[in-house]
């Protein structure tokens, strides 16, 4: 199997069941899709038990690893069968129609691929007000500050090779999406070769709970902030970039 797509998710019915349908029409790879869940409970958890019967590709795996984004990764890295691990939110449409871009890296040789809503024609829409602000604005400066070569290092759509992923170590705590800023560094920091595709984000399209905590997400993410600052001389300064063709 060539593709994992991992989707940590907390009670997100409605957009899970769009984004599996999504992904059963798109998705041309050799693929499964592991819906990781905190609580057997969740909501997400019959709609993936439902859509399995046209979709046998789709499944939901348990994450006894405490809570949060960064165990849910961890987890489903480990019950991943693909050779390239995709991770990114299930009420986010953008990632879906950078897969084949994504992959495209991978078979040339990139290690890491991080998508940018920041660069090459890359796009943000919807999402908290604050949380877009402070997003362009914290990449933005770290970029500058630290001369990472990607333009959004903090978007947590990441396709990694599975067996790279030891290398990153993860040590976020369980706040939001910040374990994936983290990779960004640490992938940098390991000496990866690294990709980046731009795509038209679009946050929340169909509604449901965001998670977004502005105090505790801006303490997590400006303490990856720092590490990045303190360890900026390390590891490669050099990025492929893919464009997709609608954006030509």
């Amino acid at each position: 199997m060539d593709l994992t797509i991992l989707l940590p998710v907390r009670n997100e019915g409605l957009n899970l069941r769009i984004m599996l349908q999504i992904l059963r029409a798109v998705v041309e790879e050799s693929h499964e899709v592991l819906v990781v869940v905190d609580d057997p409970r969740d909501s997400s958890v019959a709609v993936v038990e439902k859509i399995q019967l046209v979709y046998p590709e789709a499944r939901w795996v348990f994450n006894g690893k405490g809570p949060g984004v960064v165990n849910a990764i961890r987890t489903g890295v480990e019950a991943a069968y693909g050779h390239a691990v995709l991770i990114f939110a299930a009420d986010e449409v953008g990632p879906v129609l950078a897969i084949e871009d994504m992959m495209g890296l991978l078979r040339n040789g990139c290690d890491f691929v991080s998508c940018t809503r920041y660069a090459h024609g890359g796009r943000r829409l919807g999402g908290s007000l604050i949380g877009g602000v402070l997003s362009r604005v914290a990449n933005f400066l770290f970029r500058v500050l630290t001369r990472t070569p990607f333009s959004d290092a903090t978007t947590g759509i990441k396709l990694f090779r599975r067996d790279v992923f030891p290398r990153l170590g993860l040590e976020s705590r369980p706040i939001g999406w910040a374990c994936a800023f983290e990779m960004a560094i640490k992938a940098q920091q390991a000496g990866l070769k690294l990709g980046e595709v731009p795509i038209v984000s679009i946050d929340r399209l169909y509604g449901g709970e965001s998670t977004f905590q502005p105090l505790s997400w801006m303490r997590e993410y400006g303490r990856w902030f720092l590490r990045g600052l303190q360890k900026r001389a390390q590891g490669t300064h050099q990025i492929d970039v893919r464009i997709p063709d609608h954006f030509r």
